[in-house]
């Protein structure tokens, strides 16, 4: 079996569901760069074109909010946020609405959209970038967030973020890119049902 990086399964993850739905498609900030995201999203636009995987414009609110219009239309979309700490300014479209549609609307919205922010401390970070926020999130009903620990999560939890009906943060964390493991055959776990539970 072949072992990959944190990073690498990740990049798999995006490739299994590019490749599976069609209704998938990531957008972020530096999407197209071999180094702004790590290694995990190395070359999906050239393979996928850059309507399915967009680098978009700086403004984190706009970007989540087309991302979480998006899911309402019935699409999968994935929203990178390659600092978590500058998710802070979409805080609106996560919390207000995101979060809170399905139960304002008696279950007949589903905002799936899947927004991941990457911990990007370390390195030439400053302060201001290397913030973990993810009790934050947890604190806020209607949202799950999702933080893999092993390579097996890191592909297996995102896949079952993008197909989850609820809206997702999915946190990873840059300090887990070099960690190494082998993976199996993809996996479809239901993030209400099955998978790791902290």
């Amino acid at each position: 079996m072949k072992e990959y990086d944190y990073g690498s399964a990740i990049r798999a993850g995006f490739d299994y569901l590019l490749s599976e739905y069609p209704e998938v498609f990531v957008m972020g900030q530096g999407l197209w760069s071999p180094w702004y995201v790590g290694n995990s999203m190395t070359d999906l636009d050239k393979i996928y074109g850059t309507d399915r995987v967009i680098d978009t414009p700086v403004s984190e609110l706009a970007c989540t909010g087309a991302g979480v219009g998006a899911s309402l239309a019935g699409m999968r979309p994935v929203v990178v946020h390659p600092r978590i700490d500058f998710m802070l300014y979409a805080l609106d479209a996560i919390v207000n609405q995101a979060a809170k549609w399905s139960h304002m609307f008696g279950g007949q919205a589903h905002p799936g959209v899947t927004v991941r922010g990457i911990i990007n401390r370390g390195g030439e970070q400053g302060a201001q970038h290397s913030q973990a926020l993810h009790s934050w999130f947890a604190h806020i009903p209607g949202l799950r967030v999702v933080m893999p620990a092993t390579v097996a999560d890191a592909r297996d939890l995102l896949i079952a973020s993008v197909l989850c009906d609820d809206p997702v943060v999915f946190i990873d964390d840059r300090w887990l890119y070099d960690l190494k493991g082998e993976l199996p055959a993809p996996q479809e776990l239901d993030l209400r049902t099955q998978g790791p539970v902290v």
